[in-house]
C-alpha cells in the first residue's frame, strides 16, 4: 500500500501537471525528508546545503540533487539510519538510480534513451563494428604491411578521416547539448529561477576542474571499499579527466597546424600534437586502470549494481582509445602501423559513437547541476534556515 505522503506528492504532481514521480524519484524523496529532520551530513558536499532549502521534494528538486551527488560514500558511512536500519537510508545508492533515469528522460532523441540501459552491448557492438570498418579499410587499401612515416595516409587519407569522425563528433555533441539543454529548463525554476552569473559560473567551473565533492566534505576523500577515507578515487577522476582534455587539445593543435598553417601530418615527435597527445594518452591510461580498479573494489552499498556494465565499459573504451594511441607511437615506421591504427581509430570511433547514450554524460549533467547549485546558494533561503 502506498503511504500517505506518496500519495498527497503524487496528487500535488497531479494538480500542478507534472509527471508522476517514478518509484526511484519517491525514494529519494522519502531518504531526503529524513535527511532534512537529521542534517548530520549537511557539510559533506553540496547535496545537503541545496537540501536544506527545500521543505518538499519534487521531481525536479530530485532531478537536481541526484546529479549534485558525486558518489562518494560520504553520507552512507556517517548516516546513523543507513542499512540495516528501518528507514534504509541510502543517499548515494538512490541518487545512482535518479541519475540514470534522468539520463534517460533527457536524452536527444528520446528514443535513444533506452540505450542508456543497455549501454554494455551497445559498446561492444560499435566498437566491433567501428573495428571491423577500419579493418576493412586496411585490408582494402596499400598500406597494410608497408612502413614508413606516412603509412597511416596510405591506410586513411586525412580528408577521408575527417569526412568519417566529424559527423559523428558533431551529433554526440548535438545530442548530448539538446540534452543537458531539456535537463537545465526543468531545474532552473526548482533552483530559484535565477539568472546565471560570473561570480557563480566561476564558482561552478572551479568545483568542476578541481572535483570539489570527491574529497568527502572534509578533504580526506572518499570511502570505497570500507569506512577508510581515500583521495584514490578523486585522483584516479583527475588523470581521466585532464587527460582526456589534454588528447582533445592534441586534436585541436592538429587541426590548427593543418588547417590554419598548413603544416600537413605526420608531425614530429616533439611537436605540439605529439606532446599533447603523449602526456594525455599516459593520463588516460593511468587514470582508466585506476578506476578500473577501484570500481571492482567498491562497496556494492556506494551505488547502482545495474549499471556496473556502463561505467566498465565507458572505462574499458577511455582505455583503449589510449593504449592504442600510445601503441602508434612505438608502431611509428613499422609494417605493424597500419593495424595499430585501425584499433585506435576503432576505438574512438565506438567512443565518439556512444558517447551521448553512456557514462560520459554524468560529466555534463553534474556539471549543469552545479552551475544551478551556484546560482541558487546566492539567493536567500526561501524558509530561512539551513547554510549554504
Amino acid at each position: 500500500m502506498q503511504t500517505l505522503e506518496a500519495l498527497t506528492r503524487e496528487a500535488r504532481a497531479l494538480a500542478q501537471g507534472q509527471a508522476m514521480p517514478s518509484a526511484d524519484e519517491a525514494e529519494v524523496a522519502r531518504q531526503l525528508q529524513i535527511c532534512n529532520a537529521c542534517r548530520y551530513c549537511e557539510g559533506f558536499c553540496a547535496v545537503f546545503p541545496a537540501m536544506t532549502r527545500r521543505l518538499e521534494f519534487g521531481k525536479a528538486d530530485v532531478h537536481f540533487m541526484a546529479n549534485l551527488c558525486h558518489n562518494c560514500g560520504a553520507c552512507l558511512h556517517a548516516c546513523q539510519y543507513a542499512p540495516p536500519h528501518e528507514f534504509a537510508v541510502n543517499v548515494p545508492q538512490a541518487m545512482a538510480k535518479v541519475r540514470l533515469q534522468t539520463y534517460v528522460d533527457y536524452a536527444w532523441p528520446p528514443v535513444l534513451g533506452k540505450l542508456y540501459k543497455r549501454n554494455g552491448l551497445t559498446l561492444a557492438l560499435a566498437l566491433v563494428a567501428g573495428l571491423a570498418l577500419f579493418l576493412l579499410l586496411v585490408l582494402g587499401g596499400s598500406g597494410l604491411g608497408q612502413s614508413g612515416a606516412g603509412t597511416s595516409y596510405l591506410v586513411l587519407s586525412h580528408n577521408r578521416m575527417v569526412g568519417l569522425f566529424a559527423p559523428v563528433f558533431l551529433f554526440a555533441a548535438l545530442a548530448l547539448g539538446l540534452g543537458v539543454r531539456r535537463f537545465w529548463r526543468e531545474i532552473t525554476p526548482a533552483t530559484s529561477g535565477a539568472a546565471l552569473t560570473a561570480p557563480a559560473a566561476t564558482e561552478a567551473t572551479l568545483a568542476v576542474l578541481r572535483l570539489k565533492y570527491l574529497d568527502g566534505g572534509h578533504g580526506e576523500g572518499c570511502n570505497n571499499a570500507d569506512d577508510a577515507f581515500t583521495l584514490s578515487r578523486r585522483r584516479a577522476h583527475h588523470l581521466t579527466f585532464y587527460g582526456f582534455l589534454l588528447c582533445f587539445a592534441a586534436t585541436l593543435s592538429a587541426t590548427v597546424y593543418h588547417y590554419l598553417l598548413g603544416w600537413s601530418a605526420p608531425y614530429e615527435l616533439n611537436s605540439l600534437p605529439k606532446l599533447l597527445g603523449a602526456a594525455g594518452g599516459i593520463s588516460l591510461l593511468l587514470g582508466t586502470l585506476s578506476l578500473f580498479w577501484l570500481n571492482l573494489r567498491r562497496d556494492p552499498l556506494h551505488g547502482d549494481a545495474a549499471q556496473k556494465p556502463m561505467d566498465l565499459g565507458f572505462i574499458a573504451l577511455l582505455f583503449l582509445t589510449s593504449a592504442s594511441g600510445l601503441a602508434l607511437w612505438w608502431a611509428r615506421g613499422t609494417p605493424a602501423l597500419a593495424l595499430l591504427l585501425s584499433l585506435h581509430l576503432g576505438a574512438v570511433m565506438a567512443l565518439f559513437l556512444t558517447l551521448p547514450y553512456g557514462k560520459f554524460a554524468h560529466g555534463v549533467f553534474r556539471s549543469a547541476a552545479l552551475l544551478r547549485h551556484a546560482v541558487e546558494k546566492r539567493r536567500p533561503n526561501p524558509i530561512g534556515i539551513g547554510a549554504d
